[in-house]
């Protein structure tokens, strides 16, 4: 089932980068006269949210930089700046694009609410808005992400399979969600849910400030002292830097229970080998970029979207935006092979370094 779902991914990967390239020639009458006074000479802001989650600064904005250089000849000017968490100076970073006069911005919000006045001033000024991987308020053009939901789902059977026979309605779990700030953490949430209620006991839940492993350490050292070190069955984490924070509370503690996570961060791959976490939630960064670059530069050109976006969601405050979901797999030890080494994401030498290579050469990663 596991190689059906990362051949599912491929496949969508294939039929999604089988657009790239195509945005130069989409658009009506109307917007090819956009396109000829605009050419590849644009200016494209990209705004993301954080540095402390290691697939930022790593993956997104050197494939979206990429990317629209490709589009582009080479031609467009590319204006970058990270928010480290401060929803604040987003805004004061949105202001900057507008005053910098950029076509387009592919904005990854801090805080998904916050943002929708800054978003708007955008527009205002003739900015259109990609809303990159979370999908923000306001009157945003376009979004790409992955089936947040699906994600959840996906950790949360993760969990119940790790636990076996021990997934009982008294087995105790203590889930660790992101931010409130982030609406995919509540998608995350809810996908999470929808699986785990009824199956096994919440015993204890938290929103975690800022996806912050710190306060997640925290939080999972006050679950250990309210449930018992004995009575956790498992954690379910919504990301890998949560549950590196979690595991510390625990291994602390002398607890081994399956932890779920995602992004499928470097440590967390080196957890899922030794044991100490159970699975993590491939997403295909490269490809949600190429997707991002790809809308982006359609829309500075004043081209249509459709032969990129075949999807439409909705948000408060913006109904039926082109849209594309990228599918997403659970990492475990049985599929790092096929999934972040075959994506070129990591080197089994990057993985099983020093202390690792002993659990690396246990499950035949070599």
């Amino acid at each position: 089932m596991r190689r059906a779902a990362v051949a599912v991914a491929a496949g969508a990967m294939a039929v999604s980068l089988a657009a790239c390239g195509s945005a130069k020639s989409s658009g009506s009458d109307d917007s090819s006269a956009s396109s000829a006074k605009k050419g590849d000479d644009i200016k494209v802001g990209l705004l993301l949210p954080e540095n402390k989650t290691a697939r930022y600064e790593k993956f997104d904005r050197p494939q979206i930089e990429k990317k629209i250089k490709e589009l582009t000849n080479n031609k467009a000017e590319i204006q970058y700046n990270n928010a480290r968490q401060d929803a604040n100076l987003q805004a004061q970073q949105v202001d900057t694009m507008i005053t910098n006069k950029v076509d387009v911005l592919i904005l990854d919000a801090v805080d998904a609410k916050a943002i929708q006045n800054s978003i708007q001033k955008a527009v205002d000024a003739g900015i259109k808005v990609v809303a990159y991987d979370r999908l923000a308020e306001g009157p945003i053009s376009a979004y790409t992400s992955f089936d947040n939901v699906q994600v959840g789902k996906t950790q949360g059977e993760a969990l119940l399979k790790a636990l076996g026979g021990k997934a009982t309605k008294s087995s105790k779990i203590v889930m660790i969600n992101g931010s409130v700030t982030d609406p995919n953490a509540k998608q995350f949430k809810e996908g999470a849910h929808s699986v785990l209620d009824g199956k096994v006991t919440i015993a204890k839940e938290y929103d975690t400030k800022e996806w912050s492993p710190d306060n997640a350490n925290s939080e999972m050292e006050t679950a250990i002292s309210a449930v018992g070190a004995k009575n956790i069955a498992g954690v379910y984490s919504a990301n890998d830097g949560m549950a590196g924070g979690a595991i510390t509370a625990l291994k602390a503690a002398g607890i081994t229970v399956p932890v779920t996570g995602q992004d499928a961060e470097l440590a967390a791959v080196q957890r899922i080998v030794t044991g100490e976490q159970y699975m993590s939630v491939f997403k295909s960064y490269p490809q949600e970029a190429q997707i991002a670059a790809e809308m982006a530069v359609a829309l500075a050109k004043g081209e249509s979207l459709d032969s990129i976006a075949k999807d439409k969601v909705s948000s408060d405050s913006a109904k039926d935006v082109p849209s594309v979901l990228v599918p997403v797999v659970s990492l475990t030890t049985d599929n790092i092979n096929d999934t972040v080494i075959k994506d070129g994401f990591y080197t089994v030498a990057d993985i099983c370094t020093g202390k690792y290579k002993t659990a690396c050469d246990k499950i035949g990663l070599k």
